[in-house]
């Protein structure tokens, strides 16, 4: 590893890491990696396409959920060739502008995802608290709106920060932390003075991840308010399924992203394996569930998915 890591200092590629410990089992771990993908591509592309093809879900609620799918497609489009790259043994090495390349469209998308569930929960609220104005509030064109308001608020604030990784001086050895490259893990490894992008950094996580996470509480906190004021139990119980599914992608989006920012912050002394595995968790739980929980939990998904996989059967 010292010869591997000393003929890297001076080079303008970067070693990929596996899964530490585990190398000689790269082939076998390909297998559930390779399925996991084969799951996220094949369940996105399900709710897009019964999205696109039943005029019946041709409403704002559905126009985001096919946002959200959309956004964790690209993820695993994301990260399949270098992840599946080092597992199979055909890529072991990243260039520096591939690597930033990469790490750009991994957060990227992640505040999109943020931004998209954020967009959802207002779609939650209106629907509940003003159900006699949803269409006319929520119409296609605000819907487009919003649509662009989200690809321009995600990927044109954290250009500063990601440029910026192309000219810093990498003089440590050039071995990432996991098999695609992160904006931190490339930090890590630069000994140029990184304040500007540890700050920005901060600064964007606190005004994009943290404060969608505490308006879309606020907004739950408000739809909460507007159900308990409905006379009907029954009411009551119909309006709050409709959050359930927005509920559990919240809680899938939020839970790896949060772990994966305390690893990388306070646990330094932890195992490289407990690094990968959050990475990938990061990377892979959201795109993968998503796709089920909706299926699962929106009956008219649900019903539209059982109905194309069993004319597929005949």
């Amino acid at each position: 590893m010292s010869a591997l890591s000393h003929s890297h200092l001076n080079s303008s590629t970067f070693v990929l890491t596996g899964v530490p410990g585990l190398e000689v089992y790269s082939l076998w771990l390909s297998i559930p990696f390779s399925s996991i993908y084969a799951m996220v591509f094949l369940g996105n592309c399900t709710v897009l396409h019964v999205i696109r093809t039943e005029p019946s879900l041709h409403q704002p609620m559905f126009y985001f959920l096919a946002m959200l799918s959309l956004t964790d497609l690209c993820m695993g489009l994301s990260t399949v060739h270098t992840v599946l790259g080092v597992l199979y043994g055909f890529m072991q090495e990243i260039s520096l502008d591939f690597c930033i390349a990469q790490s750009y469209f991994i957060h990227g998308l992640s505040l999109m995802e943020s931004s998209v569930l954020l967009a959802m929960a207002f779609d939650r609220y209106i629907a509940i608290s003003n159900p006699l104005r949803y269409s006319s509030i929520l119409t296609n064109d605000n819907i487009m709106k919003i649509g662009v308001a989200i690809l321009c608020r995600s990927f044109s604030f954290i250009s500063p920060a990601i440029i910026r990784l192309k000219f810093l001086n990498y003089c440590r050895p050039h071995i990432l932390s996991h098999s695609f490259c992160l904006h931190q893990d490339l930090l890590r490894l630069a000994c140029s003075d990184i304040r500007f992008n540890s700050i920005y950094a901060l600064v964007l996580v606190i005004m994009n991840l943290l404060l969608d996470a505490v308006l879309i509480i606020i907004s739950y906190i408000m739809i909460l308010h507007t159900v308990l004021a409905i006379a009907s139990r029954e009411e009551r119980m119909k309006s709050l399924q409709t959050c359930v599914s927005h509920i559990c992608a919240v809680l899938v989006f939020y839970i790896p992203i949060i772990g994966l920012t305390m690893v990388h912050r306070f646990g330094k002394h932890l195992s490289p394996l407990v690094h990968v595995l959050m990475g990938n968790i990061y990377i892979l739980f959201p795109p993968l569930m998503n796709p089920i929980i909706y299926s699962i939990k929106t009956h008219q998904i649900r019903r539209r998915v059982q109905r194309l996989f069993s004319l597929k059967a005949v």
